[in-house]
This record gives C-alpha cells, structure tokens and sequence, in this order.
C-alpha cells in the first residue's frame, strides 16, 4: 500500500507540474469550450467566430462538450485550470485501472510496475494540462482493458454496463473510439465461449453493443434534424455539411507529408495561415516543372486571404494525380509507413514550447538533446511492452487487435499527429508492467485459460 500511495503521489506531481508549466488553453480547447459555453448560455450546440452570428455544429462530438459544461456548471465558464485539476485526478485513477489489468491477467508485481509506468509516463501526464479529449479517452480505454477480464471470470450486468460505458463514452469522445468495441465485443465472446457457452457469450456481446448505441440515438436524430444527414459520429474533416472538405488538397498533402513538422507547417495551415514553399520537404517535388507548380499554387493560395478556393483545391487536386502517377509505391505504402512510424517513434514534445524541428542542433543545442532522451523513453516503454507480449500474457490477442486496428486506421492519414499512437499506451503499459514483473503469478478461477492463451 505504501509503494501504490507513493506512485500515486509522484504521479500527481508529475501531471500538477505539467499544469503549471505547460498549461494548453488555445487550438481545439477553444472549439469545445466554445461548444459548451454555447450550451450553456443559448442552449444551442454550436460555434461563433467573431463577428458572425452563432450556428449549430456536428464537428466534434457531444462528450467532451458535455464533460466542459458540467466543469464550467461547477467552476465557472470558460474556467479551465479546474478542468485540468480533474484530469489529473481522472489519470492518476487511469494509472489504477492499467495497474489492475496488468495484476489481474499476471500478478501483483506486475500490477505495481504498471502503476510505477503509469504514474511517471510523461507523455499521458502531459495532456492532463490540456483541455482535450486525451486524457478522458485514455480513462475509457483503460477502464474496458480492466472491466474485460472481470466480466470474463464472472459474466453479470455489473461488468457488462462497465464495458459498455467504456467504449459508447470513448466513442462519444473521438470518432476513432469505437474500435474500442469492435475489438472487445468480439473478445468477450472468443475468451468466455470455452467456460461460459459461445450463446451466452455472444448474447452478452449483443447487449453490450445495443446499450453502447444508446447515447448515439439523440445525437444522430439531432443530426438529423438540425442537418438533415445521418452522421452519428463527426465528420472525418471536421467540417459543417455543406462545407468544402477541400480533397484536392487533402490528397495533395498525402503526397508529401511523412512527419509532425509537416502537418504544423503545411496541413494546418490551410484556410488560416501562409504556407511557405520553404517549408516544403524535398518530396513534395519530382521536377523543376512540379517545383513551379507548387510554388505558383501556394503563393496564389497566400495572397488570396489564405484561403482555398474551389478553383485551387482542383490545381491541388491534378497535382496530387500527377504525383501518384509517378510514384504510386510512394503514395500507397512508403508514405503511409512513414507516417505511422513518425507517430510512434517520434519524441512526444508537441504539448511542450520545444520548437517543431528540434533535430536542428545549431539553433536548438538543449532541445534537440532533450527530444532525443524523450525519444529514448518512448522506445524503452515501447521495447519493455513488446517483451511483455512475448510472454504470452492472457487477452494479448485483444492487446494487439486494438493496436493493430489503430495503426490501419492511421495509414489512412493525410498528416500525422504523435498523440494518435498514445491511445495505445493503457494496455501497453499493463504489458510493460508484466515483462519487469517475473513470471505470471497463478490463474485464478475462470480466468478464461491458460497463460499462454491469445
């Protein structure tokens, strides 16, 4: 109890001093926060920018905005240092439920690793000091990896609406949270089918999915209704219907982005900021002739309010056509790879005032050494999990369908963000935990089968 309390404690330390130093207030913050301020004050589910009238929206989903509204009900509108002050508890009890996986599917020693890990993940803790949805999502994630082998030992209603309310409430905070279901619904029933009866194990199954639809009724029909379009999630651009989704650009910028530098100086930049050509990588050109397209192109884009116009997104658009038809291998895998590789190898800094290219050692010296040892880190808790999955704990089949559904959907990606892999980290530290934990402790009682069972 005194080694749990003291992680617990240096857990907190960690994510207070984040909130102190790095607080992050500004970017998607203000979007939700708008949201639930609107909520609160005109009852509409809706954004305004300055100088136009309030709308009603669908780009982001009701579950943080609701989460937002209840804190700013609590502490005040557009009160965020009490919102932080609550993610920090929520991660510390995070930290709780990786541990308790990890002990239950191993032993004690590992639920203590796990909670050691946990507690000093710097990359989780960060996003404590950032009104985002991370740090709720990591709760969800954690709480069904935690709820899915108690239900197993002993199927009830008790588990069954825990593992429910884990993924409809991680569903109804990212678009991307329902693979939390599609991976643990198919698991309660491969897991329990050997001691419980594949029938009861899939009826089970059945009630867990239609109670998690649930929650997603009254938004689709508001959808519906305020719209007029079937959209039970958001949108993959994040846009109103009837709001250009610009996909000449998009695809163009799926020819040339492989890392964070270029999603910070070229996707987001689009319809609000200058896009430098300088910024541009080596790759975004194949030709002197393709180098004067593209320059041409982004200088018209930047003297045109820095806005893509229907006519641009088609310029955009032959270009992008013209690049995969040079180099289709370059576009349909070795992009995709990078891309993917970049979000789980890269150094986790973008919550902190590192600059974006901190490998330019002359200009950054402190930085870039500080992004390398964070770097190292990152692959240790990766490399100390993957030894964890090599000795073949219980559930492991569901660890790396989670993880391998994640890393699919994110070669689909125009541009890579460290945080999308972080979704990751609950059950990888429960395996982490594990690998410094010795052998597995014994089974207990309708665990689901042996050890070394997928």
């Amino acid at each position: 109890m005194g080694l749990v309390l003291l992680a617990l404690l240096a857990g907190a330390a960690l994510r207070l001093w984040f909130v102190w130093a790095y607080p992050e207030t500004g970017g998607d913050t203000l979007i939700y926060g708008g949201i639930a301020k609107n909520w609160i004050l005109h009852g509409v589910y809706g954004v305004s920018a300055p100088g136009e009238p309030l709308h009603p929206t669908l780009i982001r989903l009701p579950g943080y905005p609701l989460f937002l509204r209840l804190c700013f009900w609590l502490f005040g509108i557009e009160h965020y240092l009490p919102v932080m002050l609550i993610q920090v508890a929520v991660d510390l009890v995070t930290c709780l439920l990786i541990a308790g996986f990890a002990g239950r599917i191993w032993n004690e020693r590992a639920g203590l690793w796990a909670l050691w890990l946990a507690a000093l993940c710097p990359f989780t803790a960060n996003y404590t000091a950032a009104p985002l949805t991370e740090t709720l999502e990591l709760f969800c994630i954690a709480l069904a990896f935690y709820a899915l082998p108690r239900f197993l030992d002993a199927p009830g209603w008790k588990w069954a609406l825990t593992l429910a309310f884990a993924w409809s409430y991680a569903a109804l905070l990212r678009p991307d949270g329902p693979l939390l279901a599609v991976v643990l619904c198919p698991a309660m029933v491969f897991y329990g089918r050997r001691r419980w009866g594949a029938g009861r194990m899939m009826r089970w199954a059945i009630l867990g999915g239609l109670l998690s639809i649930l929650p997603f009724l009254p938004w689709t029909r508001r959808n519906w209704k305020t719209f007029h379009v079937f959209q039970p999630l958001a949108p993959r651009y994040a846009v109103d219907p009837g709001e250009s989704t610009d996909p000449g650009f998009n695809r163009w910028t799926k020819t040339v982005c492989a890392d964070f530098a270029c999603t910070w100086d070229v996707y987001w930049n689009a319809n609000s900021d200058p896009i430098d050509p300088a910024s541009l990588p080596s790759r975004a050109f194949d030709s002197a002739e393709q180098y004067r397209q593209t320059v041409h192109l982004l200088d018209a884009y930047n003297n045109d309010c820095c806005e893509i116009t229907p006519q641009m997104d088609a310029s955009f658009a032959a270009l992008a056509a013209e690049r995969i038809r040079s180099h289709p291998l370059r576009y349909s895998v070795e992009l995709p790879v990078a891309r993917l590789a970049d979000m789980w190898l890269r150094p986790r800094t973008e919550m902190l005032w590192i600059e974006v290219r901190w490998w330019q050692f002359e200009e950054h010296e402190g930085e870039t050494e500080f992004a390398w040892a964070y770097a190292a880190l990152n692959l240790a808790y990766l490399v100390v999990a993957l030894i964890g999955f090599l000795k073949r704990p219980r559930y492991r089949g569901a660890i790396l369908a989670f993880v391998v559904l994640r890393c699919l959907l994110l070669l689909t990606l125009e541009a890579p963000e460290p945080r999308y892999t972080l979704e990751c980290f609950p059950p990888l530290i429960a395996l982490a935990g594990m690998a410094l934990a010795g052998r597995a402790g014994s089974l207990e009682p309708g665990s689901g089968g042996t050890q070394s069972s997928a």
